[in-house]
C-alpha cells in the first residue's frame, strides 16, 4: 500500500479537485466527511462524466458549481492491513474499483490501488501467464480529429479508463487516458484527440505478465497496447491493463492465493 491519504474536502470545487489529482499523480482522492473521517471517493472519471454530461452552457456552468461531496461515489472499501494481496485483488477486480481504504485498528492508515498490486507483481518470480491469456482483445478506439468531449464520454459510456487513436491505416498513433483529460475539467476546451494523446506502449502476445507489469511501471502508465512482433503498423490486438493483471493474480488457481 501507500501509507497516508490524499483527501479533499466535501466543498471542494470539481476543478480543486481535479488538480489535485493531477499534483499528486493519483486517480481518486478520499472525501473527508465533517468529522474528518473517510465518507466517499471521488476519481478522476466521476470528474469526466460529471463535466461532459453538460452539452450547454447553462449546463456546464451548474456542473462547475459541483463540489466533491456531490459527486462522489459515497462508499469507502476498506481491506485490513494484514490481508493477502490476492483478497485485495479479488475486492478490486470484483467491485470494478481503482482502490481500497487500507485500515490497522479501525484507523485508515493508506491507500491500495490497482497500481500498487502490479508492482507487488513485478517483483515476484511466480508470473508464469502471458500477456495473451488476460488482455483485452476489444478496446475504444477514435480518429486523431475526435474531440476531447467525444472521448470523455466514449470513456463513461463504455467504463473504459482510455482510448487507443489510430490512424488512417489501423495501426496505433497513441492513447488518450482519463487523466490526460482531467486538465480540461471546468475550462470548456475541447482540443481533438491528437493534442492530447502520448505515445502508445506495444508488448507482444506472448510475452510474460512479469514482463508487461515491469514495462507498465518503467513507463508509469496504465495500460499497454499489445501488438503483432510481425507486423507492429497493423490494427492492435488488443489491450492489457493493471486491472487485466490485478484480476489474474485474484483468479481461483492464482500463485498469490494463500498456501501456493
Amino acid at each position: 500500500m501507500r501509507p497516508g491519504l490524499v483527501t479533499c474536502e466535501a466543498e471542494t470545487p470539481i476543478a480543486d479537485a481535479a488538480a489535485l489529482l493531477v499534483e499528486h499523480g493519483v486517480h481518486a482522492l478520499v472525501v473527508a466527511g465533517p468529522d474528518g473521517a473517510p465518507a466517499g471517493v471521488l476519481s478522476d472519471t466521476d470528474l469526466l462524466a460529471g463535466e461532459w454530461v453538460a452539452d450547454d452552457e447553462e449546463r456546464l456552468a451548474a456542473m462547475r458549481r459541483l463540489t466533491a461531496g456531490e459527486l462522489m461515489y459515497p462508499e469507502v472499501e476498506t481491506v485490513h492491513a494484514d490481508a493477502d494481496a490476492s483478497e485485495a485483488a479479488e475486492r478490486l477486480t470484483g467491485r470494478r474499483l481503482g482502490r481500497l481504504v487500507v485500515v490497522d485498528g479501525g484507523e485508515p492508515v493508506g491507500v491500495v490501488s490497482v497500481s500498487d498490486l502490479v508492482r507487488a507483481l513485478a517483483r515476484s518470480p511466480a508470473a508464469r501467464r502471458v500477456v495473451a491469456d488476460v488482455m483485452s482483445r476489444g478496446f475504444v478506439a477514435c480518429r486523431p480529429d475526435a474531440r476531447a468531449s467525444d472521448l470523455a464520454r466514449a470513456m463513461t459510456e463504455r467504463r473504459s479508463r482510455s482510448v487507443v487513436v489510430l490512424t488512417p491505416d489501423g495501426s496505433a498513433a497513441g492513447v488518450v487516458t482519463g487523466h490526460d483529460l482531467l486538465r480540461l475539467v471546468g475550462t470548456g476546451d475541447d482540443p481533438p484527440a491528437e493534442e492530447l494523446m502520448h505515445e502508445p506502449f506495444t508488448i507482444a502476445p506472448d510475452a510474460p505478465l512479469q514482463e508487461a507489469a515491469d514495462t507498465i511501471l518503467r513507463y508509469e502508465v496504465h495500460r499497454l497496447v499489445v501488438a503483432d512482433p510481425d507486423d507492429p503498423s497493423a490494427v492492435p490486438l488488443g489491450i492489457v491493463s493493471t486491472s487485466d493483471v490485478v484480476a489474474e493474480m485474484a483468479a481461483p488457481g492464482s500463485v498469490w492465493r494463500s498456501g501456493r
